[in-house]
């Protein structure tokens, strides 16, 4: 039993003197009936709470608009009008091929216990789990619905690298085993209480290297094994509709509170922490864009205050949850200006035909947001995360990267290699040329 130190100092201002004796008597009364409470204060039971798992469906409703309509509308518009349908297939295709898998083994390879590397068969097609089962103070349906929501859009946000020349059926498959061999092994890593990551103290708070980083890495990858489309440097390939991109583009940004506070699991806050860190952190970065592109061509675009804005959500998400706002505006406005600088001087530099800018954004603010966690979750400098060196835990977010570039960059490789061999990447040069709304699906956009 501890004392409470309070109750001498409330019996003095009582005016109450006690002898040394008489004090350690009423003491030991006082805590009599602690003592007997304890052993019933430790069976506590988990129990549900209503306003947490209120705000988990809503985040994992939120999340899903990230997917259909935010992220389909903004590759959409990014691509040429002849593609736009092909875009949307993909990306709807994906959602729902991942949330069969995810209950079929996604789940239970992602957070059952495993090993440090990956997870195990326990909750295969969702063994064990049912109305009554809890995570946290949530339904563990809930959790999984909401975990599903963040693997069904992290395979999606690669097509952006390939668009405009992949076979669909290649895309499916290659979604399929993109999730099954490195999206599941990173998740669990990461997030999985035996993960390795995890245990080495990782910090990534809604999917920094495990969502962006991880499909950023993957996407580069991906455009250099499809090659570069037929006229890429040659003719122009501007967006067909810049207002669909915008629309995507906060339909992103609204979705991503969900992904950001919702990964607190918990109404509380640290959920209002993300939730303003993801607001001004966006908006640092898209000024930050506007601002560069500014001085460097002397004309601010939407496309490029649109890029920006992505760019600092990519940069938050690792560091949502442990940054004050101030670090969070600083991330967003640095990650920003980095990849504004990969998607332009480097882009153009190595000539690798990345369609619309997935390894640029994703990949590199990925990298960026995760390194810079170290920095804005010291409580030194303003975070609230933790209160070790700033060497230590900077090593361990720079391993997290690493361990990130080998697993998805291997992963993806040999992915793609022996799709290619069976059953092939690319669309025949006449299909290209045509377009895949018509060659792929048969239908246009525009009539």
């Amino acid at each position: 039993m501890k004392l409470n130190w309070k109750l001498p100092l409330l019996l003095g201002a009582a005016g109450v003197a006690l002898t040394a004796p008489e004090f350690a008597a009423l003491a030991q009364e006082a805590a009599a009936p602690a003592a007997e409470a304890a052993p019933a204060a430790a069976e506590v039971v988990p129990t549900i709470n209503d306003g947490d798992t209120a705000w988990m469906l809503i985040s994992s409703v939120l999340v899903l608009l990230m997917t259909v309509p935010g992220l389909a509308l903004f590759y959409g518009g990014l691509a040429r009008a002849k593609n736009m349908l092909s875009v949307l297939t993909q990306v709807l295709g994906i959602l729902c091929l991942v949330s069969i898998l995810w209950v079929f083994y996604g789940y239970s390879l992602t957070f059952g216990e495993g090993n440090a590397y990956i997870g195990d068969f326990s909750k295969a097609f969702l063994k064990g789990v049912t109305p009554e089962s809890i995570s946290g103070t949530i339904p563990e349906y809930v959790f999984v619905l909401f975990q599903m929501t963040f693997a069904c859009i992290t395979p999606a946000l690669i097509i952006g690298a390939f668009a405009e020349r992949a076979k669909f059926i290649s895309v499916l498959v290659f979604a399929a085993l993109w999730v099954t061999f490195v999206y599941f092994p990173m998740a669990h890593m990461v997030w999985a209480g035996t993960g390795m990551l995890f245990l080495d103290g990782a910090l990534d708070f809604a999917g920094g290297t495990v969502v962006h980083m991880n499909s950023g890495i993957a996407a580069l990858v991906a455009c250099i094994f499809f090659g570069k489309r037929i006229g890429f440097g040659k003719e122009a390939m501007p967006p067909h509709s810049l207002v669909f991109t915008m629309v995507g583009a906060a339909l992103l940004w609204v979705g991503w509170f969900g992904f950001n506070a919702g990964s607190a699991a918990a109404a509380n806050a640290t959920a209002g922490l993300a939730a303003i860190n993801t607001f001004v952190a966006t908006g640092a970065a898209g000024i930050a864009w506007l601002l560069i592109e500014w001085i460097a061509k002397g004309k601010p675009s939407l496309l490029g205050l649109a890029s920006g804005v992505v760019a600092g959500l990519v940069a938050i998400t690792p560091a949502c949850g442990t940054a004050g706002p101030l670090g969070a505006m600083l991330l967003g406005a640095v990650t920003s200006i980095v990849c504004f600088f990969f998607c332009t001087t480097i882009k153009n530099a190595f000539g690798y035909d990345d369609s619309f800018d997935v390894f640029g954004i994703h990949g590199v603010g990925g990298i960026v947001g995760a390194i810079g966690t170290a920095f804005t979750a010291n409580v030194a400098l303003g975070g609230v995360g933790y209160e070790p060196s700033l060497g230590a835990q900077l090593w361990v977010q720079v391993f997290s990267v690493i361990i990130t570039l080998i697993v998805s960059g291997i992963g993806t490789s040999i992915i793609l290699a022996l799709i290619n061999f069976t059953i092939g990447l690319r669309v025949a040069p006449d299909a290209e040329r045509e377009g895949l709304d018509v060659a792929e699906h048969g239908e246009r956009a525009y009539n």
